[in-house]
């Protein structure tokens, strides 16, 4: 059975000390590959890194997080379309609005937003999206670009069948993680009428840890227990939904 983890920062000071035995652990537990999302500058020379000490097992994105958008996102920007001149990626990301913690660089959010998405759209790649308190306006920004083509994945979905429906019927992926364990998330009945094509796995770590580890740190070797309760609540065996969502990571980001 193989796995995917769409999503996890394990070139972060969480993993500082045993990064090799995490990707171990989870390797054990049959997660072939981890997809590495750029954040800041700051953070591409360790995720650059654990890149290629992996190759063809951790793969690295490249892009700006919205909640590192600051007074410098021009250059931070900068920075990010040099990267993307200089190698090929799978995807940019991970991009998008957060307006949970700070509304005072909104406008830029949205500036950044738009840009990587046109240089995704240029480029050929899919987008991995982080949206926090801006669903809503996150698909909005993302329909005229998805119209033209640009297809990615929705990381971390957590939303409505309302949310879910508009962003599968554009041809965008979600991005399930640790959340669909969590009792009261009313992930499961979100997640009811839409495809398991449309659906890949993630676990974000170290942040948003499934049960049983929920509070502690997160690791990828967890994807397993995501992986269960996903195919819980849709009705299918773990290995048909290993098989599934596996098969969709690989197209979106060709291999």
């Amino acid at each position: 059975m193989k796995l995917i983890d769409t999503h996890c920062h394990l070139y972060v000071e969480e993993f500082k000390n045993d990064v090799d035995a995490a990707i171990a652990r989870a390797q054990a537990q049959g997660v072939e590959q981890f997809y590495l999302p750029g954040i800041d500058s700051e953070s591409i020379p360790a995720m650059l890194a654990l890149e290629a000490g992996y190759p063809g097992v951790c793969k690295a994105m490249m892009g700006l997080h919205p909640c590192y958008v600051k007074e410098n996102y021009l250059q931070e920007l900068n920075i990010v379309q040099h990267w993307l001149e200089q190698r090929d990626f799978p995807a940019i990301g991970e991009i998008g609005l957060d307006y949970y913690w700070d509304t005072s660089f909104k406008t830029q959010q949205q500036e950044a937003f738009e840009t990587q998405m046109g240089w995704a759209l240029e480029r050929g790649l899919p987008i991995v999206i982080h949206t926090r308190n801006a669903m809503q306006e996150t698909i909005e920004m993302v329909k005229p670009f998805a119209a033209k083509g640009l297809k990615g994945i929705f990381h971390c979905f957590s939303g409505s069948y309302e949310s879910a429906k508009q962003i599968v019927d554009m041809g965008f992926l979600l991005g399930i993680g640790g959340v669909i364990t969590y009792k009261n998330a009313g992930l499961p009945k979100a997640l009811e009428q839409i495809g398991v094509e449309y659906l890949v796995l993630e676990t974000d770590a170290p942040y948003l840890s499934p049960v049983p580890y929920r509070g502690k740190r997160n690791e990828p070797a967890y994807l397993l227990h995501i992986a269960e309760a996903l195919a819980g609540a849709k009705g299918i065996t773990v290995a048909e939904l290993a098989s599934i969502t596996t098969a969709n990571a690989t197209a979106l980001f060709k291999g």
